[in-house]
């Protein structure tokens, strides 16, 4: 007869909800899965923002070749290329403030868990790392672009006739009067008044640059502590992934290995069987596969597949090796 078992699990569930250890347990337990799911949709959103910046940052290289290449300055393109320096600006002071907040939480807070503690610590590392190596590739492509104008005025100026140094050019860009080099020069020529109007214009674009290179300046500036204290963290965390990948490759040419040993013992096991198949004398055997080698028991004689010699039997135990 069945026995009913729906008063035992009622009794059961009272006494659960009545401990309130229990009760206390399941809410920490629910609070840190929220917790983790809330910090990890935030290291999504600050990935996601430097992934935008890395694309803009591309756009700005391709617009910077597309001005150089251009025999005269195009408005429309100039204000495409400033309206992407505005966007990564506004998205890396976004991602700056976001990340020193992490960094503020996770030294005023004190009640996490340890574990909670390490995986905060690493993926704000982590994107620290990301979005300086991000921001750098911008600044370097602001410079590159700084000194390609600077190239290109000093050709404008030589078609003019006027030739110079880079520390001149430098120093007519230290003024912030393009008129230094040029109140001289006659433009009787339509090529001329066209140099003249690049060289204005170049130097229009390498004021701008200089404000947007002091400004990342002031932001590398601000990351600098941030880069010194999360370092060593980072260094660990790559050094942990390569430790990773040298295991997973180890592991892989064990596992070669490992298939290549299993096929061994199956053509060894195939040798055997042929070897009773021919000696009918050989009345039963019991494989087993150690160490490359073949254990044949209970045979009265058998031959060697290496070189065909007839090897006795000793306490009706053979010993035969095979070579693979």
């Amino acid at each position: 007869m069945t026995k009913d078992r729906l008063p035992a699990l009622r009794a059961a569930q009272n006494t659960e909800d009545s401990d309130p250890d229990a009760a206390y347990v399941a809410l920490n337990m629910d609070d840190n899965s929220r917790f983790m799911s809330d910090f990890f949709a935030h290291v999504d959103s600050l990935r996601t923002n430097i992934d935008k910046i890395s694309e803009l940052v591309d756009e700005v290289k391709r617009l910077h070749s597309t001005i150089l290449a251009a025999p005269q300055a195009d408005d429309r393109t100039k204000e495409e290329l400033e309206e992407k320096m505005a966007d990564i600006k506004k998205l890396a002071n976004d991602v700056r403030l976001r990340l020193k907040k992490m960094e503020d939480d996770h030294e005023q807070t004190t009640n996490n868990s340890p574990a909670h503690t390490r995986i905060g610590k690493a993926q704000h590392a982590t994107l620290s790392r990301k979005f300086i190596d991000v921001m750098n590739s911008y600044r370097n492509a602001e410079i590159e672009y700084r000194e390609r104008c600077k190239a290109r005025i000093q050709r404008q100026l030589e078609i003019t006739g006027r030739s110079v140094t880079d520390g001149e050019v430098e120093e007519m860009l230290e003024s912030g009067n393009p008129a230094v080099f040029t109140q001289g020069i006659m433009v009787e020529t339509a090529q001329a008044k066209q140099s003249l109007a690049d060289i204005e214009a170049r130097h229009g674009d390498i004021m701008k640059l200089e404000k947007s290179i002091k400004e990342l300046h002031d932001m590398f500036i601000d990351m600098a502590a941030l880069v010194q204290t999360q370092g060593e963290m980072i260094d660990r965390i790559e050094y942990n992934v390569v430790q990773s990948e040298n295991f997973v490759k180890a592991a892989s040419t064990d596992t070669k290995k490992a298939v290549k040993f299993q096929s061994a013992a199956r053509r060894k096991l195939i040798i055997c069987l042929d070897l009773t198949k021919q000696k009918r004398k050989m009345e039963f055997f019991y494989f087993v596969e150690k160490n490359y080698y073949t254990y044949l028991f209970g045979c009265n004689y058998c031959y060697s597949r290496v070189d065909g010699r007839r090897m006795a039997w000793h306490q009706k135990i053979v010993y035969v090796q095979f070579i693979s």
